[in-house]
């Protein structure tokens, strides 16, 4: 399985894909992004690229939605037999998808490489609503590196 298969049956059995801002063009963004962090921080390419389509695809709606992060774990838990992760790449997984939207660098000193790379590779997207990416809020150096290149 790869997550070419995972992605299909998110597009087949939700609806939040088609989303212009948390839909299948920011799940791309949020993959060459979070693949690229754990590429140059020795975080876990592999899933990282998973996050990337499972993040956001149990949101309810374009505002707030407090509990999609765990409801995409849970989706992700009743579609393991798509994703080809080690039980421990799969917790890892599912524990960046539950904590993406309320994760913050401050609470969380010594955040694991692939957790960084996924929470600071959907950041990174934050343009496509309108708001500039702020340092504060991103894990990695290497993010913050290339949030001051945005600012700049």
């Amino acid at each position: 399985m790869s997550v070419v298969a995972l992605f299909a049956k998110i597009i087949e059995e939700t609806d939040m894909w088609y989303s212009e801002f948390h839909g299948t063009s920011h799940w791309m963004r949020v993959r060459d992004n979070a693949m690229y962090l754990a590429n140059k921080t020795n975080g876990d390419a592999q899933v990282a690229e998973y996050f990337s389509v499972l993040h956001d695809c149990m949101r309810e709606n374009e505002c707030d939605d407090p509990e999609h992060g765990p409801r995409a774990a849970k989706y992700a838990e009743e579609h393991r037999g798509l994703i080809d992760l080690t039980n421990r790449q799969f917790l890892l997984l599912q524990r960046a998808c539950s904590g993406h939207t309320f994760a913050k660098p401050s609470n969380t000193a010594g955040t694991d490489p692939t957790l960084a790379a996924c929470w600071d590779g959907d950041r990174l997207d934050i343009g496509r609503v309108g708001l500039t990416p702020d340092a504060k809020y991103f894990f990695s150096d290497q993010a913050k590196s290339l949030v001051s290149h945005i600012g700049s």
